[in-house]
């Protein structure tokens, strides 16, 4: 299926990724950068989740090195430690002032405020290119149900990074119990943010066993890459 138009065209040189903790960041930029090879793009996948990481891109690190990804994962992570330790490498910036043409650099940012600090010390670097910032809804993670919440969220995000969101896309899950309804709901979720923010919902992620079913918005089928450890 690969990614629709909407989301294709949303997306720039630098596409960071943001979101509350646990709304399915990591997953999404995963399957994002795998695409994005697929459709012929050099793609350098940025780990910035250094703080109270739930899941990380560099746990993934033999699946992107497979797929040709060059994957910049956070000092101790290297070393295949998972400490929740501040220790950003100097490929960083590098990585992002290469950008553009073939190109791509998709960073994985830590969750809320507090995990989007890191991003504020590169957005010099982000701003000289052309970016994204896209954040990612779920409306099934706690303590963001509320649209109200997510916005506050989202603005919170943008403050502790420096930079502005530039589009949304709903990822309204519940694992191996996603519905139709579950999607659903989370579209009409989204929207309510969306239209709260001024901004445009690009897509929603899908399951593969759903991509078949009509939405009112442009799919995106996600394959599982990223699971907790007890699946």
């Amino acid at each position: 299926m690969g990614i629709p138009n909407g989301l294709l065209e949303a997306l720039k040189p630098v596409t960071l990724v943001v979101g509350h903790y646990g709304v399915g960041k990591t997953n999404f930029s995963v399957n994002l950068a795998i695409d994005l090879v697929g459709q012929g793009y050099e793609v350098t996948l940025i780990d910035l989740d250094i703080v109270n990481p739930y899941f990380r891109a560099s746990e993934q690190r033999k699946l992107l090195e497979e797929h040709g990804i060059d994957l910049v994962a956070p000092v101790f992570a290297e070393s295949g430690s998972s400490l929740d330790v501040p220790s950003l490498t100097g490929r960083i910036a590098p990585a992002i002032e290469t950008a553009g043409g073939n190109r791509r650099v998709i960073i994985d940012v830590g969750g809320d405020d507090a995990g989007s600090v890191a991003v504020g010390r590169y957005a010099r670097f982000i701003e000289a290119g052309d970016y994204a910032m896209i954040c990612v809804l779920n409306r099934y993670r706690n303590l963001v149900q509320a649209p109200e919440d997510a916005v506050e969220n989202l603005r919170e995000i943008e403050v502790a990074s420096r930079l502005k969101a530039t589009a949304l896309v709903s990822d309204a899950h519940l694992k191996a119990e996603t519905t139709r309804e579950v999607v659903e709901n989370g579209v009409v979720y989204a929207r309510e943010v969306a239209d709260a923010c001024d901004l445009p919902l690009v897509a929603a992620c899908v399951p593969p066993c759903l991509t078949k079913i009509s939405y009112d918005v442009d799919l995106y089928s996600l394959k599982m890459y990223v699971r907790s450890p007890w699946e």
